[in-house]
């Protein structure tokens, strides 16, 4: 049997007992590369449900606003369109729909290792191109960027307030059960000054990962003009505390019961992406609640006009506008950051009363 083939938490096991306890985000990365490398976790029949299959309304909302921002810039041509983490195209597809009437025809490009979720996207959208990572994206004229749910499965960094001070949050065994154990490095100069003082048992996290993407996205906008959205669950200021969580079955799991077999995600931590776009002089529009992005946009309103299409699903369509827009749903917790280049204009949906 190829390692493959093993259950990762025999590998995780071995891997400990032989050379001690590994970190948060070898966990959680080798984690989701083995989850998201071998099927389809979208929809009813997978393990979660996203914003795209709940409602064609996301996507439509989402190329509109890509639409009314290349329109307000200009028309630049050539124009591309990246998706980063597309699921199973549904929302690219909705979203390039909407936009088409405004003469938004973007090249599409998608960033994807899952060969599971290529040939899925593949099926929706074939005229797209696939790509590893951002660094072969084309550089001949504005990105209009797109990540909904992308940044929260990306690998994070925990640091634990010891008695002896900062140490790195690892994981490791007792007996044969995966704990949170501290790693024996000092860890002390890692963390900001002002929290240096904090109680013992207090957890910090960072995703190098996403600090990593948004600082490239800002530096293709800031070269290529553009604008970029990031949709995802987290926090518009930053915050103490663990947020890992593992998914299963649509339902809260375990994150050590079986590596491999459940989405590991974190909250993000926005208001730091935010800084670092800012230090490659992208512009911050905003980081809004999802639900009021949504209505500023007119979800509302749209709902409305599919209701009066299709009268025998009005009971439907009012449900999934419910679950994207509703505080007590996705409306709070999920979280709109929006970026644009230096010289592109301010993005609808943004200029909301008491969001920063």
């Amino acid at each position: 049997m190829g390692e493959d083939d093993q259950p990762l938490g025999a590998i995780f096991r071995r891997l400990i007992r032989n050379t001690g306890p590994i970190s948060v985000a070898q966990f959680m990365g080798e984690s989701n590369a083995r989850y998201y490398g071998g099927k389809d976790p979208l929809g009813l029949a997978g393990d979660f449900v996203t914003a795209p299959e709940i409602s064609q309304m996301f996507g439509e909302l989402i190329g509109l606003w890509c639409a009314d921002m290349w329109v307000r810039a200009g028309r630049v041509e050539p124009v591309h369109y990246v998706e980063l983490g597309p699921g199973r195209g549904t929302l690219a597809k909705d979203a390039l729909r909407a936009s088409h009437r405004y003469g938004f025809t973007p090249r599409v490009h998608f960033v994807e290792t899952s060969q599971a979720l290529k040939d899925v996207q593949l099926e929706t959208l074939p005229g797209a191109v696939w790509h590893h990572d951002l660094s072969t994206i084309p550089v001949d004229g504005p990105v209009l960027l797109v990540a909904n749910e992308f940044l929260d499965a990306l690998p994070i960094r925990q640091l634990v307030k010891t008695g002896a001070g900062w140490r790195e949050r690892m994981v490791g065994l007792e007996d044969d059960r995966f704990v949170f154990v501290a790693g024996s490095q000092p860890m002390d100069s890692a963390v900001p000054a002002d929290l240096r003082e904090a109680a013992e048992g207090t957890v910090l996290e960072t995703c190098p990962g996403a600090a990593a993407t948004v600082y490239e996205v800002a530096g293709r906008l800031r070269e290529q003009g553009g604008a970029a959205l990031f949709i995802d669950y987290g926090h518009a200021e930053t915050r103490a505390g663990s947020t890992l969580q593992a998914v299963a079955q649509h339902r809260k799991v375990d994150p050590f019961a079986d590596p491999g077999e459940a989405d590991l995600t974190a909250l993000v931590d926005f208001a730091t992406l935010a800084r670092v776009a800012q230090s490659r002089d992208a512009r911050h529009l905003g980081t809004v609640g999802q639900g009021d992005w949504l209505r500023a946009l007119g979800i509302e309103a749209r709902a409305d006009a599919l209701a009066t299409r299709a009268p025998h699903l009005r009971s439907e369509i009012a449900q999934a506008r419910d679950r994207l827009i509703a505080d007590d749903q996705m409306g709070r917790l999920f979280k709109v950051m929006g970026l644009a280049a230096p010289h592109w204009p301010d993005g609808a949906g943004f200029a909301v009363a008491g969001q920063p």
